[in-house]
């Protein structure tokens, strides 16, 4: 295990050989996002940087994160805000080479959520509360909301969120395909580890490409996706996953012919 998980305080890690499980970890507070845990994030995207897996993040005690500890936040300044110390990591775990799961139980509010919004994919319980209230504290969601939401669900969505403080339950997060499935408390890590399951019996080097090519800027298309066929064109994974296909297609149309003869022999 590359991970030690002794060496983390705000977060339980579990490695695996094709993904790493992150729980936020920090109950007492509602697994609040302090420095000490955008530091631990930071040494978990360092070390999928260099050996990429799938990433699940989820909470515990039947929280995500209920935001940005407001007690280190209360004594941010100007030259702090100017770090972008959680938009940092956030974009940092948007980025991983390999795609990202959240899974959302209970309040996932302003630092939460803009964490879940940097996942490739999000998955929650019914009682799911996400929602950005910062301007209710006098600031804005800095982290990603204000530009990522609006990708995620849509302008007007977003606004209500962002602006006016909307905090959606379970039901109206899947209507809006903020999430996309919701799942009893106890199935909800079942129900990630098998989307990271049919993530796993894809192509690793594929699966990388495209996150790649499909978070490329607008302009970069279709330059990039033909580049990046080039690549995938001349893997062997290539090869030998489209010869297994054919080799599958022609024993079942075997197997298909063999099946009328064996019953006009009886």
């Amino acid at each position: 295990m590359a991970l030690n998980p002794e060496d983390f305080s705000t977060l339980l890690v579990e490695e695996r050989e094709d993904r790493l499980t992150v729980l936020l970890n920090r109950p007492e507070v509602r697994n609040a996002i302090d420095q000490q845990m955008v530091d631990e994030l930071h040494a978990v995207c360092a070390e999928l940087e260099q050996n990429p897996k799938v990433l699940i993040i989820a909470g515990t005690d039947g929280v995500f994160a209920s935001g940005a500890d407001i007690g280190q936040l209360r004594e941010r300044r100007r030259d702090d805000a100017l770090q972008g110390i959680n938009s940092t990591i956030f974009v940092r775990i948007a980025k991983l080479p390999m795609p990202v799961i959240a899974a959302l139980d209970g309040y996932c509010l302003g630092g939460g959520a803009e964490l879940a919004y940097a996942a490739d994919f999000r998955i929650g319980t019914p009682s799911v509360r996400i929602g950005n209230p910062e301007t209710g504290l006098g600031i804005l969601a800095a982290a990603g909301a204000s530009w990522r939401l609006k990708e995620l669900v849509g302008e007007p969505k977003a606004k209500e969120i962002l602006l006016a403080g909307a905090v959606l339950r379970a039901e109206e997060a899947l209507r809006i395909n903020l999430i996309t499935g919701i799942y009893e408390a106890p199935e909800l890590m079942d129900a990630a580890h098998a989307l990271a399951d049919r993530i796993a019996r894809q192509d690793p080097l594929a699966v990388r490409i495209t996150k790649s090519v499909f978070h490329a800027p607008a302009e970069a298309h279709p330059l990039i996706d033909t580049l990046a066929q080039g690549i995938l064109f001349e893997s062997q994974a290539k090869f030998d996953r489209m010869q297994a296909f054919l080799d599958k297609k022609g024993a079942d149309k075997k197997n298909n012919k063999a099946e009328p003869e064996s019953r006009t022999q009886k």
